[in-house]
């Protein structure tokens, strides 16, 4: 796709050139043909004014041809009005046979930016086509791959067994087949360790009956006096 890509970038950038360079060259025709056209109106209204100069020099003339005073200066006035009338209408001439080869080349010149600008539509258009249609066909490609992908993951799925699995995981994770052993109770006066085994029920503590407590003594003073027990069956502390 970034080859792809990268084609597409640079069809563009010589498209773009290419259409650069022709509507520079257009750009300077057009504004030769402009300059021409401007300047043969011009020369059109100088050959107009001329013209005009001329008619009115001539009827001056023929208005005065009892007046022999004037007639030589009218004469010489209609005669350098027809020159100057002249002179522009050959001016006019000129300008418009250069207009005529000016707008004939940037004619000429049009046909082929319009064909050239045609040729570039068809090859954009054609170019682009056929980076889609190869898109597409690189995208139908990896559907493929990840639909021949994704049958071969269904068919490990359907290997799968999940009593097999959990077997196959306490087979790898275990640790012994035997649980730990109970804590024991150990009597520390007895300095004997029970046997190992099952620990043996718990019983009710016996019950022991203390006898009955023994008379006080006196001494001398009559105080009742209770740490001389002399009952040696008698104990404080039972076990």
């Amino acid at each position: 796709m970034r080859e792809e890509a990268k084609k597409l970038e640079e069809f563009r950038e010589k498209q773009r050139e290419v259409k650069k360079k022709m509507e520079l060259h257009m750009d300077a025709l057009h504004k030769q043909k402009s300059s021409h056209y401007k300047k043969t109106l011009d020369s059109k209204k100088t050959y107009d004014q001329k013209c005009r100069d001329k008619e009115e020099a001539d009827q001056n003339v023929n208005r005065n041809t009892n007046n022999t005073k004037n007639m030589e200066k009218l004469s010489s006035k209609a005669q350098q009005a027809k020159q100057n009338a002249e002179e522009a209408d050959k001016i006019y001439h000129q300008n418009v046979a250069s207009l005529g080869k000016v707008r004939d080349e940037w004619l000429k010149e049009h046909i082929k930016a319009c064909d050239m600008f045609e040729k570039q539509a068809t090859e954009r258009i054609s170019f682009l086509r056929n980076t889609v249609w190869t898109h597409l066909n690189q995208m139908s490609q990896q559907c493929v791959n990840s639909d021949e992908l994704y049958e071969e993951v269904r068919k490990s799925l359907e290997q799968c067994n999940v009593q097999e699995d959990i077997e196959h995981f306490v087979n790898l994770r275990r640790t012994g087949d035997k649980p730990p052993a109970p804590v024991m109770y150990e009597n520390f006066y007895s300095g004997q360790k029970p046997q190992a085994g099952a620990p043996p029920p718990r019983q009710p503590p016996p019950v022991i009956r203390r006898g009955p407590l023994p008379n006080p003594t006196q001494n001398s003073t009559g105080d009742i006096i209770y740490s001389t027990v002399q009952d040696t069956e008698y104990s404080v502390v039972q076990y």
